[in-house]
């Protein structure tokens, strides 16, 4: 209990069953060179992607709500995800990646996340 701010034992439980479904996620999943590993972060204001190399340990291609393309621009959140996953597939195929491995971070594959990889699939990358 830090300065006074109690955690409820929904959130921390809620945290811990993601961590818990990240892991069991990441055993199966690994990106390689010809196959890099697309991993999608969520966090309440912001939505961020990567695409991984993890034999060699390198981000081959990434994007972000942060980005000045897709700041302060129209939408709601998913309008905004929307854009990443466009972003994220373009740079990714500049770099010359064709086809990747999905982690969704243990989280569920209906909203913002699902609209990230709708659009990534619309711009040409295939999983």
């Amino acid at each position: 209990m830090a300065y006074g701010v109690k955690i409820a034992k929904g959130d921390a439980y809620k945290r811990a069953a993601a961590k818990r479904r990240h892991i069991r996620i990441r055993k199966r999943i690994s990106g390689t060179a010809e196959r890099p590993r697309l991993v999608v972060t969520r966090s309440n204001r912001g939505i961020f992607a990567q695409v991984i190399d993890d034999i060699a340990g390198h981000t081959v291609a990434s994007a972000s709500n942060l980005d000045a393309s897709i700041r302060g621009g129209e939408g709601d959140k998913s309008a905004q995800a929307k854009k990443v996953g466009a972003l994220v597939a373009e740079r990714a195929k500049a770099a010359g990646v064709e086809a990747v491995v999905f982690d969704r971070g243990g989280k569920q594959y209906a909203g913002r996340i699902a609209a990230l990889a709708d659009a990534a699939r619309e711009a040409g990358l295939k999983f």
